[in-house]
This record gives structure tokens, C-alpha cells and sequence, in this order.
């Protein structure tokens, strides 16, 4: 996503938590056009850095268009074990994070006529096996702005927000995690980069990629027994 918003032109803040990443990518975002390609390393799960990513931005731009919420904590991809502990550190980095930053940068995207950006997954729809604590953290996402989305339209607010249901994607750590387990098609993520970003340029309320994720979202309700039979199918698991 950044390297197409460095394509446009745009002045960029990206984060993450490994510096020299971050530096490589703001390397490539300037060759490849950004007005400006700014970097500040950081946390998810800490509970200060979220907020402060987003006053870095402030300061270092001067004010916000765009908001894109889009990283995700480390999960394993395997039945639930009863590890409390592991779904409580989760919903900091995939859940309360992407809260905090939206309310910091709600000021700034009022003033701007802004978007907010919501990269959420087919999980938050309908639950899946082998990720438990990750289904129930992107349900959270989808609910709180889902209901956020209804209270800034009531309030005739000029901030839109988007929320994105990805399907698998070929980024390596989604990859990684799945290896072996699911035998679905992996998209490409340049691809599904781009429509996020359209997405949230046309201030579309959301986005299904690839297409199908928007039909198992509908056949969910209509033959539930079907799509419980495809889901489970999807899986390598031998009991």
C-alpha cells in the first residue's frame, strides 16, 4: 500500500517495529514518487505507541487524509488450546491499537474531510477453525466501526470510513502461517493493496477481495450447513 500511495504522489507515515524494514520501504516509496516517505518504529501491542505513531504523523505532516489501519499481531494457526493469556495480548495489537490511533486521528481527518481505513479479514464475517483468538479480535474490529461508522453519520460527520474483508492474501507471514494447513488460493497483495486503496479514496463503506469472500459472506446465512461443509474442507486436519 505504501508504494502505491508513493505512485500517487502522496506524503507518507508508515510504522512497524524493525528500523531497518522501515527504511528500506521509505528508500523504494521516495524513488518511486512520494512527496515525502517518513518512518517512526513502533509497537502495536505497547499500549502508548499506538497514540504516539499518530502524533508523529500529525506533527511531521501537518494533518491527516488518510488513516490506513492495517497490522496485525503474531497468532499461531492451530486449535484452540485454552490459552487466555495469548487472546488477551492479541486484541492489544489487532484490536485496541487500531481504536486508539482512529480516535487520535479523528480531529485531524474531521478538518481534512478524511477516510479511515479498516483492513479486516473474512474472519470478522464467519468464524473460522485454527483461529480463534484472531476471528474474535477481527469481529471486534468489524462491530466497533461497524457502530462507529452509524454514530459519525448521525453526527453528519465529514470522516468515512471503510472497512476491508480480505480473503487469503500471498503477503510471507500470512503464507507462513497457513503453510501446509489451508489449501485455499492465495491472492496477490499487490492487487488487493490497490482496491483497499480505491476503497478508501471513494469513501466505499466496504470491500470484499477477491470476489468471493463477498458471496461466502452471503451463502453463510442462506445454506449455513454448505458453508460450514466448505470451510471445514479447505483444511488439512487428521484427527
Amino acid at each position: 500500500m505504501a508504494y502505491h500511495y508513493a505512485r500517487f504522489g502522496a506524503k507518507i507515515v508508515i510504522t512497524a517495529r524493525r528500523t531497518k524494514i522501515l527504511e528500506k520501504v521509505i528508500e523504494k516509496c521516495l524513488s518511486l514518487g512520494a512527496q515525502e516517505a517518513l518512518y517512526v518504529s513502533a509497537d502495536m501491542s505497547n499500549e502508548t505507541d499506538p497514540e504516539n505513531v499518530v502524533d508523529f504523523a500529525l506533527e511531521k505532516l501537518g494533518g491527516l487524509d488518510y488513516l490506513v489501519l492495517n497490522h496485525v499481531g503474531k497468532h499461531g494457526f492451530a486449535m484452540w488450546n485454552g490459552d487466555m493469556d495469548q487472546i488477551r495480548w492479541l486484541m492489544k495489537p489487532n484490536f485496541f491499537s487500531y481504536v486508539q490511533m482512529a480516535w487520535r486521528a479523528l480531529p485531524s481527518l474531521e478538518q481534512s474531510k478524511g477516510s479511515m481505513i479498516v483492513v479486516s479479514s473474512m474472519a470478522g464475517k464467519m468464524s473460522n477453525p485454527f483461529a480463534a483468538p484472531y476471528t474474535a479480535t477481527k469481529c471486534a474490529l468489524n462491530g466497533f466501526f461497524g457502530s462507529l461508522n452509524h454514530e459519525l453519520a448521525m453526527k453528519k460527520s465529514n470522516v468515512s470510513i471503510s472497512i476491508c474483508t480480505l480473503g487469503l492474501i500471498d503477503t510471507e507471514s500470512a503464507l507462513n502461517a497457513v503453510r501446509g494447513i489451508i489449501t485455499t488460493t492465495a491472492y496477490p497483495a499487490i492487487e488487493a493493496a490497490l482496491n483497499i486503496i480505491i476503497t478508501g479514496a471513494t469513501r466505499q463503506q466496504e470491500l470484499y477481495y477477491p470476489w468471493f469472500t463477498y458471496v461466502m459472506n452471503l451463502t453463510k446465512d442462506w445454506f449455513p450447513s454448505l458453508t460450514n461443509h466448505i470451510i471445514r474442507n479447505a483444511l488439512n486436519y487428521n484427527p
